[in-house]
């Protein structure tokens, strides 16, 4: 049954091949458009940024035990704190782009061949190949509920596509599943991991478990958090979402059951009224999420499982250019 079986029960594994992600072939004529100033201009075609193997060195943070290289240790720094330190370098000529891929529970379930999860690893494929140039590096960071599993930033495609295969391999987090990582925590942790300049990609359905507010005068808690990735970063946001959390079907009496928190209800889908107050509702909840990330600065792309996201993301990148310096100006009385 595919991704439509997620409906019923929690998947256990990809419901896209690796091979199906994104079609190069298809991508290579499009680019996607940095306009904002990068850390440093060196000698590329662009301003470089890039924490890695390099001559000029960087911020330090905690040694990340399977991930980082042990002879990068940072012994001053380490014997200051008692917490052993790595120390980053920065080298020439690259553009680091990062991603933040959200696979909470509610990003499980899809009814149209899919699921919003690997919609949204899909998304990430094929932003991945149009930002690809000379020595560029890709690097994506996993926000389960319990953890948030980061990847390292490398060069290539063979890079990119272990990074993909290695998002689409990640473990799926059953229903109800408890943790300290919220979507607003995770993008917090982007900005403070990577605090250099570059491009970062939220990728997410934006559902933040019990909130139900629907005035978009009123912040969705990742917001703020939203808010200061972009101070610095060329930030894009791509919300996933499947065609029924949009247009509830006429399929009888059903129970519906929030995958993140004990809610539960019968529901009466041959009751017109209730269809049309459930899609109203709806609406009312996505424009207050493009609201808010359109406040916060940052570009916006909506996918659905029921429709081409190569089209739609290729749709976004011909438009952005024109429309990106507007659309990342900083929030007013701030300096970037």
């Amino acid at each position: 049954m595919g991704a439509v079986g997620s409906v019923l029960r929690e998947p256990t594994g990809a419901t896209l091949p690796l091979s199906k992600l994104a079609p190069e072939q298809a991508l290579r004529r499009l680019e996607l458009a940095v306009v904002r100033r990068m850390e440093g201009f060196l000698h590329g075609d662009h301003r470089g940024l890039l924490p890695g193997p390099g001559t000029e060195t960087s911020d330090a943070r905690e040694y990340v035990p399977g991930q980082d290289d042990v002879r990068r240790i940072d012994w001053a720094v380490t014997a200051r704190t008692g917490v052993p330190h790595v120390r980053d370098t920065i080298a020439d000529r690259e553009l680091e782009v990062w991603a933040l891929l959200d696979v909470t529970p509610s990003m499980n379930w899809g009814t149209e061949g899919v699921t919003k999860r690997d919609l949204g690893i899909a998304a990430i494929a094929t932003i991945g190949f149009l930002s690809q140039r000379m020595g560029d590096r890709f690097g994506g960071m996993i926000m389960r509920p319990d953890a948030l599993v980061r990847i390292p930033a490398r060069s290539g495609r063979m890079a990119l596509y272990s990074l993909l295969r290695r998002m689409l391999t990640e473990p799926i987090v059953h229903d109800q599943a408890q943790g300290p990582y919220s979507l607003a925590r995770g993008i917090d942790q982007l900005s403070r991991v990577q605090r250099r300049r570059g491009v970062r990609v939220v990728v997410s359905d934006f559902l933040t478990p019990g909130d139900t507010e629907l005035d978009p005068e009123v912040e969705p808690d990742w917001e703020r958090s939203l808010r200061h990735l972009t101070v610095k970063n060329q930030v894009i946001c791509v919300e996933v979402v499947d065609r029924r959390e949009i247009d509830f079907p006429d399929v009888g009496d059903i129970l519906i059951r929030d995958p993140e928190t004990d809610f539960s209800r019968y529901v009466n889908t041959s009751d017109d009224g209730a269809r049309a107050r459930f899609n109203a509702a709806s609406a009312a909840q996505r424009e207050r999420i493009k609201v808010a990330i359109r406040r916060a600065g940052a570009g916006h792309i909506m996918l659905r499982t029921d429709r081409d996201w190569v089209h739609d993301i290729a749709r976004f990148v011909l438009t952005y250019r024109r429309v990106a310096s507007a659309m990342h100006a900083p929030p007013q009385g701030v300096m970037r």
